[in-house]
């Protein structure tokens, strides 16, 4: 199995209830049902407010690299992504478990 983390921070100035990220957390909140790679699925806003915190995360897993190679290329999935890159920056983690 395969966890993928993915961390986001809002860009300056860019608040929890724009419109814009209210759509990109709509998108995402939706992608666990919809594409048959994911095997787990979750992600939240960030609860702590230290100021290393990122904002937003997903903790998701796919059984191997190819499932998550079809999840990144998967259209729902780009679709978010181009979303999230109005507002947001994010690094990403993959590893085996």
């Amino acid at each position: 199995m395969i966890r993928h983390l993915v961390l986001f921070k809002l860009n300056e100035g860019v608040e929890r209830d724009d419109p814009r990220v209210v759509r990109g957390v709509e998108a995402f909140r939706s992608l666990g049902g919809r594409i048959p790679e994911i095997r787990f699925w979750e992600c939240a806003w960030n609860i702590s407010d230290r100021p290393i915190a990122y904002d937003f995360a997903i903790n998701s897993a796919f059984e191997d690299a190819e499932a998550l190679r079809r999840y990144v290329e998967h259209p729902e999935h780009q679709a978010g992504v181009g979303l999230w890159r109005e507002f947001a920056t994010w690094v990403i983690a993959d590893y085996e478990f």
